[in-house]
């Protein structure tokens, strides 16, 4: 396993999931009194996991047919869009 992609892969998920509307409805469930606080984390856990492996799936079937600096390159200015997007707006 490359140590250094492990980190940086880890980083940028935990970063961008931080605050986001996934991590609020968890927080959600799991102020209810009533459900058990391994299901909730269990739960979210585990469709964490299975989007995270349709998007290791979905990018190397893209890969295939994309060149992966132009993937980069979209994806980046997709981010930067959003970004811009998201100050204008707020």
């Amino acid at each position: 396993m490359d140590a250094k992609l492990f980190a940086v892969v880890f980083g940028t998920v935990f970063i961008a999931e931080l605050g986001d509307k996934t991590q609020l409805a968890t927080l959600l469930y799991a102020s209810d009194v009533g459900n058990p606080k391994l299901t909730v984390f269990a739960a979210s856990a585990l469709a964490l996991v299975l989007t995270s492996a349709i998007g290791v799936l979905a990018g190397a079937a893209v890969s295939q047919f994309v060149n992966p600096k132009l993937l980069s390159s979209v994806a980046g200015a997709g981010f930067i869009a959003i970004g811009l997007w998201m100050l204008v707006r707020g």
